[in-house]
């Protein structure tokens, strides 16, 4: 074997338990269970309070680059990715310039990844009101799907499906088999909400009303249903959806949805005035709501949790007037899934195992990567060292990011991610050694 690697705890589609670890050329040779003889070029044996986890697969991150670099890049964001257990993200198809709406917009964005990614990237095309005919060229070229938006996406050049065109959109991802992944609030509904304005955060969720979400959510159940498409909702923050949601997948609707580490740390009762790195779109709502979430999460409702890491420069934030009416809306936090969400799950009684399918295997699923996201023979050799006992302060300076802007600054976590391998082979930050993916070939 090339790489050997002894674990007393390892987390496999079997379950979590002692392993002993083969790679050959960069794949998972063999996964046997405890400690057996099997000679290696080189051997590693972790410690006592570390966990061997499958690479993390990240399928919401906007990288932002080309066109807004200062926002992030993807040396800086798959830095980040790796640093927090994370092997391969999917890029949104907004915030860069130009947007991945086309193919020509796609080969531009390979062309400044190539040679810079410390991770395995993969794209998501764009469905926009007029390019219904280059996506399934983009499909063609391997895009993992295709994002829209039901209301302003924040940036002109990406504008939203109106209810013809997201049906139009769907009928036309169904003929080929493609999903359509939905930033699912309905325009109408936030148009008639309160004005985001000022430094009141209860302002700010009063705008962005559970309702819109609820609403969308329900028309894109029912255009799935009559075109026969596969839709998927992303970051879900309203609880109101999970029953209707559960109830469109017994009809046999082809939908899966995700939430966020977000929505499953912070609550509205705690997020001060101001405090404008909480802003997201949709918002993270009351203790409540947070609590039913994770009940999703237990009940199979929700089957990913992904990070939508959305950063921006610090002036975007506008902490100059904390008016979240004015700042961007995204969650800087590609790096800290891993232990946000573990911070939270174990006080819940879940366990390394329930995290690994919603943050590895099941994302890896979703986006059709057979080789992603399992400690199992044939897969990448993709994996993270992981102590879950440990804890640490989060301090966003020393965070690999772009910018130090995240709400979690200074929040204590539980868990270190201790190590990250690519293909069988560490990554350390210095030479680039991701690849490029393509629909179909991971």
């Amino acid at each position: 074997m090339d790489l050997v690697v002894r674990a007393a705890r390892a987390v496999t589609p079997a379950g979590e338990g002692p392993v002993t670890l083969g790679v050959e050329d960069g794949r998972i040779a063999v996964v046997a269970p405890g400690f057996v003889d099997l000679p290696g070029v080189r051997v590693m044996a972790l410690g006592e309070d570390e966990v061997l986890l499958p690479g993390l697969v990240d399928t919401h991150v906007h990288v932002n680059d080309p066109g807004r670099a200062e926002w992030e890049g993807f040396e800086t964001a798959t830095r980040a990715a790796a640093a927090g257990g994370v092997t391969t993200i999917v890029d949104m198809p907004l915030n860069s310039l130009p947007p991945t709406v086309e193919v020509a917009a796609l080969a531009v964005k390979r062309a400044v990844a190539e040679g810079r990614v410390h991770v395995d990237v993969g794209f998501w095309g764009g469905a926009v009101p007029g390019n219904e005919g280059a996506l399934r060229a983009l499909h063609d070229e391997g895009v993992f799907g295709f994002k829209c938006f039901l209301l302003h996406s924040g940036v002109d050049e990406f504008p939203p499906l109106d209810p013809a065109g997201l049906e139009s959109a769907m009928r036309e991802l169904a003929s080929f088999g493609a999903q359509l992944i939905v930033h699912a609030e309905d325009s109408d509904a936030i148009d008639a909400a309160p004005d985001p304005h000022g430094e009141r955060y209860a302002d700010f969720l009063s705008s962005r009303p559970r309702g819109a979400e609820n609403l969308a959510i329900a028309h894109v159940i029912e255009t799935a249903r009559r075109t026969g498409a596969r839709a998927h909702v992303l970051h879900l923050s309203s609880s109101d959806a999970l029953r209707q949601i559960a109830g469109a997948r017994r009809d046999g609707v082809a939908l899966s949805v995700e939430t966020c580490p977000h929505y499953l740390s912070f609550v509205a009762e705690e997020i001060r005035d101001g405090a404008t790195q909480f802003k997201c779109c949709p918002p993270i709502r009351e203790a409540r709501n947070r609590e039913l979430l994770w009940q999703g999460l237990a009940d199979g409702v929700i089957e990913t949790v992904v990070s939508d890491h959305s950063p921006c420069t610090p002036e975007l934030k506008r902490f100059d007037t904390g008016d979240f009416g004015l700042a961007w809306g995204g969650i800087s936090s590609l790096q800290l899934g891993l232990p946000a969400v573990w911070t939270q799950a174990r006080q819940r009684g879940f366990t390394l195992s329930d995290v690994v399918s919603w943050m590895a295997a099941n994302p890896a699923a979703q986006v059709g990567m057979r080789h992603k996201g399992r400690l199992e023979p044939g897969c990448d050799a993709d994996f993270c060292v992981f102590a879950p006992d440990e804890t640490f302060v989060v301090e966003v300076a020393k965070l690999a990011h772009r910018n130090p802007v995240s709400a979690y600054d200074q929040r204590p976590l539980a868990g270190v991610v201790r190590g990250t391998w690519l293909r069988g082979e560490p990554v350390t930050g210095g030479e680039p050694r991701g690849r490029l993916l393509r629909r179909g070939d991971c």
